[in-house]
């Protein structure tokens, strides 16, 4: 408290401080869960070659996969 200057700011000063907008990605209309799951080394090696978004590639495999069942 030394620095005038550098005094707390009050409540009202921290509510008109806090941003208006969310921070981050917007919400997806699917919500998504999180999980563990396990794949073969060269599986997971190859899929992490073909770039950014590559969890979402899987993702959609697997649901392409789930339509062709019977």
């Amino acid at each position: 408290m030394s620095d005038p200057d550098a005094r707390p700011l009050t409540d009202d000063e921290w509510a008109a401080a806090k941003p208006g907008t969310r921070v981050g990605r917007p919400r997806s209309p699917v919500r998504q869960v999180s999980t563990m799951i396990r794949f073969d080394a060269d599986v997971l090696t190859a899929m992490k070659a073909t770039g950014p978004g590559w969890q979402t590639r899987i993702n959609d495999i697997l649901r392409d996969y789930l339509k062709r069942r019977p």
